[in-house]
Formats: structure tokens, C-alpha cells, sequence
């Protein structure tokens, strides 16, 4: 019998991967991205301080019908990128999650830099 290992047990080994060389520190912090089938989610976390400095996720837009997007991905990135420049924060490490860099997450990372993040 052929034991299949879950797609997303395979993603949170990845993201323990790139967990070890990727550290958000109070003067470069991380940009983190979840992505789950109904929606897509963004914080800006401080490491050392163990601290979530601002986020936003899909459920705060009210004009779009579906969360799962690549519109509503460019809109969280462009409104986390915007509370994060309120906050004076210009320069992240972007963190994937485990994630391939395509689709709803470079869509995301895509507007969050075009609205004045640096990464």
C-alpha cells in the first residue's frame, strides 16, 4: 500500500527550511504569507521581539466576491505594504511560507513592492 504524504505536511517542512536562514529582525522585518484555498493572509513579524507589527488579509476586503484570487492577493499586498509604511517600515525579508513563488504569493510580493516595500 502506497502511503501518500500530505501536500501540506510537505509545505510546513519547507517552510521550516527556509525558517533557519530567513530571521525578521526590528530593523528589516518579515513579510509572511498564508495562503489557504478561501483566502490569503500577510503579516509583518518582528523575530526578536516575537512580535506581529501589522497585517492584512483578504477577509478585510469587502468589494471582492472571492478571497482566493490573484486580485484580492495584489490587494492585500498592496494594504499591507501601506500599514507597514504608516508604521515607518520600508525594508522586509519576504518569506513565502513554503510556498512556490507563482501565482496568488508573487502576486502578493508583486504589489507589496509596488507600493514602496523593499525586498
Amino acid at each position: 500500500m502506497i502511503n501518500k504524504i500530505s501536500s501540506n505536511v510537505s509545505r510546513q517542512k519547507r517552510h521550516m527550511r527556509i525558517r533557519q536562514t530567513v530571521k525578521g529582525t526590528a530593523l528589516q522585518p518579515r513579510l509572511c504569507v498564508f495562503r489557504s484555498n478561501k483566502q490569503i493572509y500577510a503579516q509583518i513579524i518582528d523575530d526578536e521581539a516575537g512580535k506581529t507589527l501589522c497585517q492584512a488579509s483578504s477577509l478585510e476586503l469587502k468589494d471582492l466576491k472571492n478571497g482566493s484570487n490573484v486580485d484580492a492577493a495584489s490587494e492585500v499586498g498592496t494594504l499591507v505594504a501601506k500599514r507597514a509604511l504608516e508604521l515607518k517600515i520600508s525594508k522586509v525579508v519576504f518569506d513565502r511560507g513554503g510556498y512556490l513563488y507563482h501565482g496568488r504569493v508573487k502576486a502578493l510580493a508583486d504589489a507589496a513592492r509596488a507600493a514602496g516595500l523593499e525586498f
